[in-house]
């Protein structure tokens, strides 16, 4: 176990200090906000819903109870569970990482909310939606740059988001393939229309 933690302290500095430039230091803060993703979430419901009718209503639904399972088990079930000081809060480690947000949470740092709710999200939409849109895996990009603004900026170490990931991608995908079983998009739907 700790040649594991010491690996990941030692990843940690290499992404938080070893990739350090002002593009990222510029973009990758922005990336990890609400403010950043939430608009194109509201694209997804409004495109889904308004192409889709029906299908439409319950994949946002379906949607909700992803996002809803994966951050119930990151954050109510594990983090309530298994606490870990983030980097920015381990006087140990603090005054050598590189903080460059405003502010670090008092939670957990294990496992990470962000990366579980991302990439439960990229897996749901790429499960259902891959047989109508290839590009659907640039989702999974979209969650590794958040994930990885999430170590960058200094509230998580690599371990956080890497177990957070996989939450997110069994999670995201189970309840993609209960979509698919019982409503889904099939592949003669790869043209949306209108269903009432």
């Amino acid at each position: 176990m700790q040649s594991i933690l010491d690996w990941d302290r030692q990843l940690f500095f290499a992404i938080n200090h070893g990739s350090a430039n002002d593009f990222f230091d510029v973009i990758l803060p922005w990336a990890r906000t609400a403010n950043t993703w939430l608009p194109l979430y509201l694209f997804l419901i409004a495109f889904a819903t308004i192409n889709y009718g029906k299908k439409g209503w319950w994949w946002v639904l379906a949607a909700g109870v992803t996002v809803a399972l994966t951050n119930y088990i990151s954050s109510d079930i594990i983090k309530e569970n298994i606490f870990r000081l983030r980097p920015c809060r381990d006087v140990s480690i603090a005054h050598q990482v590189r903080f460059i947000v405003e502010y670090c949470p008092q939670s957990s740092s294990f496992t990470s909310s962000h990366a579980a709710n991302h990439f439960g999200m990229a897996a749901f939409i790429f499960f259902t939606g891959k047989k109508m849109f290839r590009w659907l895996w640039l989702f999974f990009l979209w969650a590794f740059v958040i994930i990885y603004a999430q170590v960058y900026v200094g509230v998580h170490y690599p371990v956080d988001v890497l177990a957070g990931s996989v939450i997110g991608f069994l999670t995201g995908y189970f309840t993609a393939s209960i979509f698919n079983k019982r409503i889904g998009f099939h592949i003669f739907d790869n043209q949306p229309t209108s269903v009432s």
